[in-house]
């Protein structure tokens, strides 16, 4: 076997950042008011935040649906500047202590490092390259004459959906699902985990650490150094 006919796919919130796509959102509501035009809207955009965490919690797929239409009109330009200081005031610091060692041993085992997310891909690109992802598996926002449209090209990064554009990934890529490793902290990933050989729970919900030890799965924690 090669280096390259194994893969190691990582979910991202929670799994090696503290952080979540609803905080991305707030944190660009927050710090720059005229990316959402009017103090108003502004405002509005941060009373929504309670909004998509009971969305989240109830429906991912109407949470995604949901909360991605709130980035309608943005400028492409500015929403990929920012994503520069939100890397460097949100992300970066929430980075948990065992994730990088976490990425250096599926490295070491011969894999290439596949981070898999619901969040939107110029969000996450600077944390990718920070802990070495070899490729990043992400929402990407539909643009049209440089403004977004509220819509994401599908499929939607989500549930069910990360098994699949895995799968898909390796028929392109050439690597064997059974020989690769997959890592989340939700019990929403179930289908992503079940999809690879070698699954783990990192940090994981209550549902997610019912199943692991059902399976007899790893369960990892990267909120320990």
């Amino acid at each position: 076997m090669t280096d390259r006919e194994k893969a190691a796919f990582f979910d991202v919130d929670g799994t090696l950042v503290r952080t979540n796509i609803v905080h991305a959102f707030a944190f660009y509501a927050m710090n720059q008011g005229s990316l959402f035009g009017t103090a108003w809207k502004t405002a509005k955009t941060l009373l929504s935040v309670p909004l998509f965490m009971a969305a989240d919690r109830l429906d991912r797929k109407a949470f995604n649906e949901l909360f991605y239409s709130y980035y309608r009109g943005q400028s492409e330009d500015r929403l990929e500047t920012l994503a520069d200081e939100l890397f460097e005031d949100v992300l970066e610091p929430a980075i948990h202590p065992g994730s990088r060692r976490l990425v250096d041993e599926a490295r070491r085992a011969g894999c290439r490092i596949v981070f898999v997310t619901g969040a939107l891909d110029f969000t996450v690109r600077r944390l990718a390259a920070h802990l070495g992802a070899d490729d990043l598996i992400a929402n990407r926002m539909r643009f049209v004459q440089g403004h977004a449209t509220g819509q994401v090209v599908p499929p939607i990064i989500e549930g069910a959906h990360k098994a699949l554009v895995i799968r898909d990934w390796c028929v392109r890529s050439g690597v064997a699902l059974e020989h690769s490793f997959a890592y989340s902290d939700s019990f929403s990933d179930y289908p992503m985990l079940a999809v690879v050989g070698h699954p783990a729970a990192v940090n994981p919900d209550a549902r997610l650490a019912r199943v692991a030890r059902a399976y007899e799965w790893p369960i990892l924690r990267t909120t320990e150094a």
